[in-house]
């Protein structure tokens, strides 16, 4: 048998190598062939939350076109990034992997519309975080082991899926786990640089392909593009080298847009990140991590990447259709949380069991698909809400 240390690339002084891993809540063997963070990766992609992603969306829903990103493209997109840097840092590309391929199967359906929906439904009862969901799935939710439940993940990757976090909830993770993935919310540390690289990439990932679908869906216009200040500069050196794209052939223009901005942002992350490790030169992963963030943008590109989530905010989130929709969708998810915690027995039995009737219902809604919510409700209630779905 080849020793693991041939399965990863060299790591860098600073990165997270899977010798050095505070290790899983429950002890295992180790796997011959893998090191602890593929293995990692190896158990969200064969999870059942994993595949539910296909059919969850963000701000399109799943029945409104076939070529929208979805949770699970997206989660892809945020994988390929991430390693891509990784490799050029010295970090840990297996990490990076499994944290990018599970830092959104707590996502609720309906993307956003949806998240906000069950937490005023779940306001009186400790709330609903996103995050927080995806440390439940991977924790305990998922049910594919006989004497344990959840996926038993690696500390390293159950810390980087919990990107926020609030005092409150920190607080009471750490009484349930002493020194857990919540200690460093309440002590004001960084996760590890692979943490802290994934939720970058999660940043660039959407704006493009929020940029890519908005146009695609007819609710940006390509012109409007021009207005951002960091799509317009590259519409123009597009334009310089090759002359009538945009008349001839805009999705070829807006592609190569997209492309250009995403290597733009990419490189640029690489160049700030190796001058603050330069400066900082931490000694290990845990040295790095007392430090304030490591991964980051240039001051100048994280202005323009401000403006580009303004216009995104303004033109997109907010257009009058998209509105339409995510209205629909909170009032569906807000009805059946509310048939769900009046009538349990609506539910499988296994949420139906759960110590709070509130936490099992959201743990539900939570799991389902655009469609399968979509159904469901038609089901109970006899209504469309969501007319074509």
């Amino acid at each position: 048998m080849l020793p693991l240390d041939h399965l990863s690339a060299p790591l860098a002084a600073y990165a997270s190598a899977p010798k050095s891993s505070r290790g899983r809540r429950i002890s295992e063997p180790e796997a011959p062939t893998r090191n602890a963070f593929q293995r990692d990766r190896d158990r969200i992609i064969h999870s059942s939350a994993f595949r539910r992603l296909v059919y969850k969306t963000q701000v399109f829903l799943n029945h409104e076109g076939d070529l929208f990103r979805t949770r699970l493209t997206h989660s892809l997109e945020v994988a390929q990034l991430g390693r891509s840097v990784a490799r050029c840092l010295g970090l840990n590309e297996d990490l990076v992997e499994a944290i990018a391929l599970a830092h959104d199967l707590g996502h609720t359906p309906f993307g956003h519309a949806g998240q906000d929906a069950l937490n005023d439904c779940m306001a009186q009862h400790g709330g609903f975080e996103h995050n927080l969901q995806s440390l439940r799935v991977v924790d305990s939710l998922e049910k594919r082991y006989p004497t344990w439940d959840g996926l038993n993940l690696c500390f390293e990757t159950r810390e980087g899926i919990l990107k926020r976090c609030p005092l409150a909830l920190a607080q009471q993770l750490e009484h349930k786990e002493l020194g857990g993935v919540g200690k460093r919310f309440l002590e004001g540390t960084q996760p590890s640089l692979e943490a802290q690289l994934t939720n970058l990439a999660d940043e660039v990932a959407y704006n493009a392909h929020y940029v890519d679908d908005g146009v695609r869906s007819g609710l940006l216009d390509l012109q409007q593009l021009r207005d951002v200040p960091l799509l317009q500069r590259t519409w123009d050196e597009v334009e310089r080298d090759h002359p009538g794209l945009s008349a001839q052939q805009p999705r070829r223009l807006l592609a190569e847009i997209i492309r250009r901005v995403l290597s733009e942002q990419i490189y640029d992350l690489i160049a700030e990140t190796q001058r603050r490790l330069a400066d900082s030169q931490p000694a290990d992963a845990w040295a790095a991590r007392q430090l304030t963030p490591q991964i980051a943008f240039s001051e100048a590109m994280r202005a323009r990447n401000t403006e580009l989530k303004r216009f995104l905010f303004k033109s997109l989130y907010r257009h009058p259709k998209v509105m339409e929709t995510t209205a629909a969708a909170k009032q569906a998810l807000t009805e059946l949380f509310a048939l769900y915690a009046n009538d349990p027995t609506l539910m499988p039995e296994e949420f139906q069991r759960h110590h709070s009737t509130e936490r099992g219902v959201a743990d539900y809604i939570a799991g389902m698909t655009d469609r399968f919510a979509i159904r469901e409700h038609r089901r109970l209630t006899g209504r469309d809400l969501l007319p074509g779905a």
